[in-house]
């Protein structure tokens, strides 16, 4: 089978590889399409883990299933204990289904999982699948596929279906930090990511104020529901948020990029007993200086939210379903497997694209 790995930020090769071999509690999926995800061009965060085969957002369809499944219970696309069965289709995984899997999966049982923080789970951190999501072929571990695979509905396409780890990190981080109607929300940084961050933002009953320097993605944002947007290449990032929320600030901060400096202003910009949530990991070095004083007498609350859980995945896929997020508009661009390198680059780049899938 051909697969794409990472050997470099700048060496992104086509190789073949052997199709895995399956265990008995397994699934093996035909692969249809992948997404390239924001962290995928982190050179700081990806290259640390070269060589490795792409892409963590993948669709497809199960080709085979492990010969121990069918006197398995596993956790089935209702996230219900069910008896595992080929021969009942409408209800459990079978051969042909059309799924979304996700490349962690918690053990539900420890006591991070019991207080539903499922991404600190150590069976969650070590789980994955194999060898990755840009493959023609991915081996699905039986702790993903009975932990966090999904049935996709017929009208939801693979492409469509690589949103759903994407949506499920906003839907986490908005949960996180606790965003209700009403609130003014600057979501700062529009990629794809940002833009999902204005749908929710929207349909919850914020008011939402986007920020970038780029002229497209300002664009779409207001297409996608912005009440306003900042072009911070033109205007000062607090002086235009107080302008526009009449000195109050924003209820809710969203820190798009993983950067000291956009942390740092989006602290300024939140308002008194306000939330800014960092959505993207900074890298290993870099030092946020902050001014404790000022951030207690304003009761400002700084929050994380890494990755997403089984609870968010299944509430991306309703999302993405009824249509709250548009998938077809997000999507912007699709490559060939064998033209991996250009979804990467065009991605990295950052200006005029959403989101990029790689299709099979």
């Amino acid at each position: 089978m051909r697969v794409v790995k990472l050997y470099s930020f700048d060496d992104i090769r086509v190789e073949d590889m052997p199709v895995p071999d399956i265990g008995a509690g397994d699934a093996l999926v035909r692969v249809r399409s992948c997404g390239i995800c924001s962290g995928d061009v982190m050179p700081w965060y990806i290259e640390k883990k070269a060589p490795l085969v792409l892409g963590h957002e993948p669709a497809g369809e199960i080709v085979k299933l492990g010969r121990g499944l069918e006197a398995k219970k596993i956790r089935g696309s209702e996230g219900k204990h069910i008896n595992f069965s080929t021969s009942q289709p409408r209800n459990f995984f079978k051969k042909g289904d059309r799924v979304f899997f996700h490349h962690h999966a918690p053990c539900f049982n420890c006591a991070y999982c019991k207080r539903g923080d499922h991404v600190q789970c150590s069976t969650w951190r070590g789980s994955g699948i194999i060898p990755g999501g840009i493959s023609e072929y991915a081996l699905v571990p039986e702790v993903n596929l009975r932990g966090d695979t999904l049935l996709l509905p017929e009208k939801i396409s693979f492409d469509h279906a690589t949103l759903v780890e994407p949506v499920a990190c906003v839907v986490k981080g908005l949960k996180r930090a606790g965003m209700k109607h009403g609130d003014t929300v600057l979501v700062m940084g529009l990629g794809v990511m940002g833009q999902i961050h204005i749908m929710l933002a929207k349909k919850y009953g914020a008011k939402v104020i986007g920020a970038d320097k780029v002229p497209f993605r300002l664009e779409k944002a207001m297409e996608f529901g912005a009440d306003s947007v900042i072009d911070i290449s033109r205007e000062d990032l607090a002086d235009a948020v107080s302008r526009l929320t009449d000195g109050g600030m924003a209820d809710i901060v969203v820190v798009g990029p993983g950067d000291i400096k956009a942390m740092s202003q989006g602290i300024g910009c939140a308002a008194r007993a306000g939330k800014v949530l960092f959505f993207t990991p900074a890298g290993p070095d870099d030092i946020l200086q902050l001014r404790p004083h000022d951030i207690y007498f304003r009761d400002i609350n700084i929050i994380t939210s890494y990755s997403c859980g089984p609870d968010d995945t299944k509430a991306a896929l309703d999302l993405i379903s009824e249509g709250s997020v548009d998938a077809r508009r997000l999507i912007t661009h699709r490559f060939p497997l064998e033209k991996t390198f250009e979804a990467f680059s065009l991605t990295a780049k950052a200006e005029d694209s959403l989101k990029v899938v790689v299709i099979f």
